[in-house]
């Protein structure tokens, strides 16, 4: 594979990720107004609130630095939401990130609330810099949970992120049922420590110990290798 995918291959990705999702039942849209996101993720029963990271009142996520998938099943209600948003760090890494909740907050002194805090414990967060994707808000509908679409939400958010921003990482935050669920090894992600953030929103309802998972740029772009050589 070579270090840099062309075009015509990560499109192929894409479409390949398409096509897995189409065949589950679900149509896939995209956009980057979180206003209208955050309106639609706020009326799915059974979906947590979308935390600060992707709302709007809370983050910065203008055009061109985050956006959202939506699948809709065949009668066109929403079964599936999962977003992303880009940040460069490199004048600092994610573990100072997140720290500072500056992951959650444009400006977490207003925007916190008393008794937030924030850790990271995760030993390489501290070798997370340049540019940074985020991947979360992932929300699959129960009854098309355990059809084989947890490679679907892996591949159409890598092959998206790495067609806009081709970051140095991506990395995301996930609970340790999909740890040891295997959740996290079917969307595609390498690498994980344990306590990558341990969050405390008070105002937010958020208090949780969450697992770090990442890629590599490298590794991101050798994940699209499989679907492109077909």
């Amino acid at each position: 594979m070579k270090s840099n995918a062309t075009t015509l291959e990560i499109s192929k990705y894409i479409c390949a990720a398409d096509k897995l999702g189409r065949k589950a039942g679900l149509e896939i849209s995209m956009g980057d107004d979180f206003e209208e996101y955050v309106g639609i993720t706020s009326r799915l029963p059974g979906k947590s609130p979308t935390t600060p990271n992707f709302h709007p009142d809370c983050s910065e996520l203008s055009p061109g630095s985050a956006f959202w998938i939506i699948g809709r099943d065949r009668s066109g209600k929403v079964a599936h939401v999962q977003a992303l948003r880009l940040v460069d760090l490199a004048n600092t890494n994610l573990a100072e990130h997140l720290v500072s909740l500056r992951a959650c907050f444009a400006d977490p002194d207003r925007k916190a609330g008393p008794g937030s805090s924030s850790s990271c414990y995760a030993p390489t967060a501290h070798h997370i810099t340049g540019l940074v994707a985020y991947h979360g808000d992932i929300w699959l509908r129960k009854d098309f949970r355990g059809c084989g679409l947890s490679d679907f939400i892996g591949r159409i958010a890598f092959g998206l992120a790495c067609a806009k921003w081709s970051p140095d990482f991506i990395y995301a935050l996930v609970a340790d049922w999909s740890i040891q669920k295997g959740v996290v090894d079917r969307y595609g992600y390498l690498h994980r420590e344990p306590h990558g953030s341990v969050l405390r929103l008070p105002d937010y309802g958020i208090d949780d110990d969450e697992w770090l998972v990442w890629l590599k740029r490298e590794e991101l772009l050798k994940r699209l290798a499989p679907t492109c050589q077909e």
